[in-house]
């Protein structure tokens, strides 16, 4: 069975929404949610995720928000958190990553956060049994693809072409594809890209899909209640689930 992973912003647009969103998405085929943390400046986001961030921060979304949406969630669905390096490192990397294991949560999501410099944190994931999810993408080489997947924990992110989330840019993914599972068992998921109209195409020869922007753009529809933006979601999640394991 293919795996659905899917990305919504904490505290959008307010905190107990979250929580019954990110429910509602486990009733309905999705494995894993990935709680993402509201950033000024984030780099790899898309202008729809871009969006939804800045409304959560101009209605005073705090760091403590995700700890309490992860309390109420990550027992009942595998949770990582997905932000961008200042915030965590602004709480302290050793605290984070054990009140990320005290919380449940399987897993850190760093996009602006290299390798190299991953690498100073490795023994604090270990100890504490959470994922720093690598990224790889296909302008790789293969020298750099082994390096960063060997060891790789959960799940590796794969980035399906350059540029921002959202973008509906298509490519083939099998050699890129190929090339991570000639190094390392870890399944692969296909991020950046993926709705239901693609998700089918995208997940060929890969483990799942990571789906952000397709989930968000309903969010932002003005005109629904938050009980129709929860269905919408629950559906396109449902659709989504079928397409990757037709």
């Amino acid at each position: 069975m293919k795996q659905l992973v899917a990305y919504i912003t904490s505290c959008y647009p307010e905190k107990s929404f979250s929580v019954d969103l990110a429910l509602a998405l486990a009733d309905n085929g999705v494995d894993s949610i990935e709680l993402g943390i509201p950033f000024s400046d984030p780099v790899a986001d898309g202008p729809v995720i871009e969006r939804a961030n800045h409304i959560a921060l101009e209605s005073g979304f705090r760091f403590h928000d995700v700890l309490d949406i992860s309390k109420e969630i990550a027992d009942k669905i595998d949770t990582l958190w997905m932000g961008y390096f200042n915030p965590f490192y602004q709480y302290g990397m050793d605290d984070l990553l054990k009140k990320a294991k005290e919380l449940n949560v399987s897993g850190l999501i760093i996009p602006d956060l290299p390798y190299e410099e991953a690498l100073a944190y490795k023994n604090a994931f270990d100890a504490n049994s959470v994922a720093n999810i690598s990224f790889v993408a296909p302008t790789d080489s293969k020298e750099r693809i082994k390096q960063i997947v060997t060891d790789a924990k959960k799940f590796i992110y794969m980035v399906a072409y350059t540029g921002i989330t959202g973008s509906g840019k298509a490519e083939d993914l099998t050699p890129f594809i190929q090339s991570i599972k000639e190094f390392t068992d870890t399944p692969a998921y296909v991020g950046f890209g993926v709705n239901e109209k693609t998700a089918r195409e995208k997940v060929r020869g890969a483990d799942g899909v990571i789906v952000g922007s397709a989930f968000i753009h309903i969010l932002l529809k003005e005109n629904l209640s938050y009980t129709q933006k929860i269905e919408d979601c629950a559906r396109l999640a449902f659709i989504i689930k079928n397409e990757i394991n037709a």
